[in-house]
């Protein structure tokens, strides 16, 4: 039974969240890292359909993320359509060859060379999804009347991690690519003036034949500082 209590005149529930003895924290800590540490950028995606309900589940997992003041300042748009997809990689096709010829300095150019990436976005047409993750600056309530949004920024960049993190778990795999600028997307998906791209991640299958440049993370002394 959900027990709630009224405080301040808001009605709380009941909050049990499932602990684990020292051993089994560090053995659960240590298999997530592992399993997290296998996830990688792909480029290369297979054709293969993905079923609704499995993106379905995927978005709504990032919505569990946390955001300021539970504003949930963001629109995941989840495309499969065929047409749009071609629609929008001609744009974002547009906008990297302009960054390709003479918008990226030198050094951001070099720093890209081990990854073999150009403007050619072939992914958005093959992967079975592509989702457009929108940042809501602001909500607009049915009478047009603006209400403010809270660390926007943070909140759309903690649900996107959860958005990967929930793309990995299915054993799917996914790009976060950022043509810049992006505000076609907003334009091909005739969304509204609150909301602005912020990521466009195609989703689906490793192609048969993937490979991804062998890259080393940072080591734990190059990420973090432990003050004891």
């Amino acid at each position: 039974m959900l027990k709630i209590k009224v405080q301040g005149g808001f009605e709380f529930e009941e909050y049990i969240k499932e602990t684990y003895p020292e051993a089994e924290v560090m053995e659960r800590s240590q298999q997530f890292m592992d399993w997290i540490n296998k996830r990688r950028s792909v480029r290369q995606f297979s054709d293969k359909p993905i079923p609704k309900e499995a993106i379905e589940n995927i978005l709504l997992s990032a919505s569990a993320a946390p955001s300021g003041a539970n504003k949930q300042p963001w629109t995941f748009c989840a495309i499969s359509n065929a047409e749009l997809k071609s629609k929008i990689r001609a744009a974002a096709e547009k906008e990297e060859y302009e960054s390709y010829n003479g918008r990226m300095s030198d050094e951001w150019m070099e720093d890209l060379k081990k990854f073999q990436t150009d403007w050619h976005k072939p992914f958005i047409d093959i992967a079975p999804y592509i989702i457009i993750v929108f940042k809501k600056a602001y909500d607009v309530d049915e009478q047009g009347n603006k209400h403010n949004n809270y660390y926007v920024n943070e909140s759309v960049g903690l649900a996107a991690g959860f958005l990967l993190a929930a793309i990995h778990n299915a054993g799917l795999v996914a790009l976060t690519h950022t043509p810049s600028p992006m505000n076609f997307l907003a334009k091909i998906l005739e969304r509204p003036i609150n909301e602005r791209p912020v990521f466009l991640i195609p989703v689906g299958y490793p192609a048969e034949d993937t490979y991804v440049p062998k890259l080393s993370r940072k080591g734990l002394d190059e990420i973090a500082v432990f003050y004891e």
